[in-house]
């Protein structure tokens, strides 16, 4: 019988614009912290290793371990709507069993990828035109990474799990507690042992040790809906191909993201060291977009999968309209302080001055675009949180990943220029949103016709 709990929940009853920024906040500021976990292992190497040690950590390897771990977010981001609308629903034991289904498919996604992914990091580098005087370096970062990878993935699902149940606190002081660990590490292994990028690549597992152990007790000391048990992780069948059915197109979808920056960062290495230290640069500079669209994009899609799983339609048409307006704002502020500071950003990285007059050049090329990718995120999340995940996948796959391969094919060949590789994202940033939008509003009016 099913178990269904009365208490109120703020996110299908409460005020829409309040909760949303109740919610917001702390999936921001837990993203900030995530990113954070790499942006100081670059930080480090770059200013206490060299421009090499920079482009190691931040470059071909960084492009790997976004697939990998791409992949199995959206896999979590599956399991994570299923529980948020079984939340919503207020539906215990069918929410308990997703639970423990989901821990299943990171702990057997983890395993499987350690061993796969050590072996193949040398084939994967060089695939990716790594250039010889950081082949070294990036195999050993690579190699160590994916030996922690299960902590990885086992964070991830637990703390997507949390938000789907409206929870964005503690995966949040997790990452506090797990990034003031990797920087410590970092300062230890590099300034005192000087072992260079192995350093802070050991750093960063230990840390990701640590947020997966907490995250997983979190849910084993849960006293609300959810309570994990590890005897009782294992596949339950429906569940399985209901959050592989939601999870693995998203995770596809991040696969295609990944895949087409691997192509990016393959052209942007045969430029040379330079530009790839300033590329890796430039990417954790971009980074504090993308996880300020990421935290939107969460949190509307647990805010609409629940309000979608309690028959709020309302709800979550107008939970889409603030949210939307939310990213708008706080996105022309971020480009604002993005092109403003970026000599001084680039500084962080790195004293060398031809790599920060590169990496300045890139930056003032791009963010002005980031409005546009809103929409794509917003959009996005709020279709997915509605358990309609076939139909962005397919309009990400032409919009953005085909379009931008077919977009590098040609201008390698007529213009072989950093400025004409990297006018790929606002290119296909530009045709996606408009896609997403016409799909969007051609979708909603299905939704109200069907409703009348």
């Amino acid at each position: 019988m099913e178990t269904i709990r009365q208490t109120k929940n703020e996110i299908t009853e409460g005020i829409i614009w309040k909760q949303l920024l109740l919610f917001f906040f702390p999936i921001l500021l837990g993203t900030f912290f995530q990113q954070l976990y790499n942006t100081i292992d670059s930080v480090i190497v770059g200013q206490f290793v060299g421009k090499e040690a920079l482009a190691s950590v931040g470059g071909s390897s960084a492009q790997i371990v976004a697939l990998v771990v791409g992949f199995f977010t959206g896999l979590s981001s599956g399991a994570a709507v299923t529980i948020a609308q079984f939340t919503g629903a207020r539906k215990e034991d069918t929410a308990n069993a997703g639970l423990h289904n989901a821990y299943a498919i990171a702990v057997a996604g983890g395993i499987a990828l350690t061993f796969i992914g050590i072996l193949s990091a040398p084939f994967m580098l060089r695939l990716m035109n790594t250039p010889a005087e950081i082949m070294a370096d990036s195999l050993v970062y690579l190699r160590i990474y994916f030996a922690g990878i299960l902590f990885v993935l086992v964070y991830n699902m637990g703390s997507a799990i949390l938000r789907a149940t409206g929870d964005s606190r503690n995966p949040l002081y997790i990452l506090i507690i797990c990034c003031v660990i990797n920087i410590i590490l970092d300062m230890v292994f590099v300034l005192v042992f000087h072992m260079g990028v192995m350093g802070v690549a050991i750093a960063t597992l230990l840390a990701q040790a640590v947020s997966a152990f907490l995250v997983t007790y979190k849910l084993m000391r849960s006293g609300g809906l959810l309570h994990l048990s590890l005897r009782k992780i294992r596949f339950h069948g429906s569940l399985l191909k209901l959050q592989l059915k939601l999870g693995i197109p998203t995770g596809f979808e991040s696969v295609l993201f990944a895949i087409t920056n691997i192509a990016i960062q393959a052209a942007i290495n045969t430029f040379g060291t330079d530009t790839a230290a300033a590329w890796s640069a430039f990417g954790k500079l971009d980074a504090i977009f993308w996880m300020v669209s990421t935290a939107f994009g969460i949190s509307i899609t647990t805010f609409v999968g629940q309000n979608y799983g309690a028959g709020k339609m309302d709800r979550v048409r107008r939970s889409t309209r603030v949210c939307l307006c939310m990213d708008l704002v706080v996105s022309f502020v971020l480009v604002a302080v993005l092109i403003g500071a970026r000599g001084l950003l680039f500084r962080l990285f790195t004293a060398d001055e031809t790599v920060v007059q590169i990496g300045s050049d890139m930056l003032l090329f791009i963010t002005p675009w980031y409005i546009v990718y809103v929409f794509i995120e917003v959009l996005g999340g709020s279709l997915r949180g509605r358990g309609n995940v076939i139909v962005p996948v397919v309009i990400t796959l032409l919009g953005v990943c085909v379009l931008r391969i077919i977009w590098l094919a040609g201008v390698l060949r007529i213009s072989p220029t950093i400025h004409a590789i990297i006018f790929s994202y606002p290119v296909t940033w530009v045709i996606t949103a408009l896609a997403f939008i016409g799909y969007y509003l051609w979708k909603d009016k299905q939704k109200l016709k069907v409703s009348l």
